[in-house]
């Protein structure tokens, strides 16, 4: 994985993923959640093809701000930036834009694990739980 490597995912404003949708706000505008889903899926998708057969990754912290809404109708796009590889750890620069300008940027931390020991831990919590 190089330092410098991106990727961008875009998405149209609709009224399912506006912060009235997702509970979010009581605005009909991007939810950030969505704004946050959309970044971590442009770092996901950026380091994939870089990955060993049965690795993926997960998000393990994100720092971001939302500056500027964007209406129903409008498209937005998330570009992830590797800027730091540090054995499993990956950090990304992340930004989204819509055809205004940028409407949210900020840092994201993915580890690198192995895909079916990271969900057999996930369910044994099923087992756990009281």
């Amino acid at each position: 994985m190089e330092i410098g490597r991106t990727f961008t995912l875009k998405t149209t404003v609709t009224p399912e993923n506006t912060a009235i949708a997702l509970g979010s706000g009581d605005a009909p505008v991007f939810a950030t959640p969505m704004m946050v889903a959309l970044m971590e899926g442009a770092a996901a998708q950026c380091v994939q093809p870089c990955l060993e057969e049965g690795k993926t990754t997960v998000g393990g912290h994100i720092n971001v701000s939302h500056v500027a809404a964007t209406p129903v109708g409008m498209e937005v796009e998330a570009t992830a930036t590797i800027s730091a590889v540090d054995g499993k750890k990956i950090t990304f620069q992340v930004e989204a834009r819509d055809a205004c300008g940028v409407i949210g940027k900020g840092e994201h931390l993915r580890f690198v694990v192995d895909r079916q020991r990271f969900t057999e831990n996930a369910n044994s919590k099923l087992e756990k739980r009281a």
